[in-house]
């Protein structure tokens, strides 16, 4: 198995060198964990709205791990901005191959990735660069429950 941190280190650099990323995006990066949001998505404590991966032990042993979309508890009115995002946004998240809409408790989707994926750094960008195109949404939805 590759340097899981050192690939992680090098998908932060590959976000943070994007043409989309400005000051307005955040990265929490924890070696083999890795949050992707914007500042104003209430996750300043990493428990509000971000996407998300991690290759922890439990997932080297299952072999696979996912990339998800969650909005936690500090997400204003989270369950109103979890279901009002899936009305606008689930059928397009449903046309996206191996992704599921969960949309219960703070799951907004995800999918899973088997860990023997070659080009692991890219696959993750990939599916990140994919993720960050509901940005707009998202903004959108927290800012109908913010007024």
């Amino acid at each position: 198995m590759k340097d899981l941190k050192l690939i992680f280190k090098n998908f932060e650099k590959n976000l943070r060198a994007s043409a989309w990323f400005d000051d307005s995006w955040e990265i929490y990066n924890r070696g083999v964990y890795l949050q992707l949001y914007k500042r104003n998505w209430f996750n300043d404590n990493q428990g509000g709205v971000h996407f998300e991966t991690y290759i922890e032990a439990p997932q080297i042993k299952k072999k696979s791990f996912p990339i998800c979309f969650h909005a936690e508890e500090e997400c204003p009115e989270q369950q109103t901005f979890i279901s009002r995002f899936l009305e606008s946004h689930g059928q397009e998240i449903r046309g996206w191959k191996g992704y599921r809409v969960q949309g219960d408790g703070y799951r907004v989707c995800q999918r899973d990735l088997p860990l023997n994926t070659k080009n692991l750094e890219q696959r993750l960008f990939e599916e990140f660069n994919r993720l960050r195109q509901l940005e707009s949404g998202i903004d959108e939805t927290l800012a109908r429950i913010h007024d």
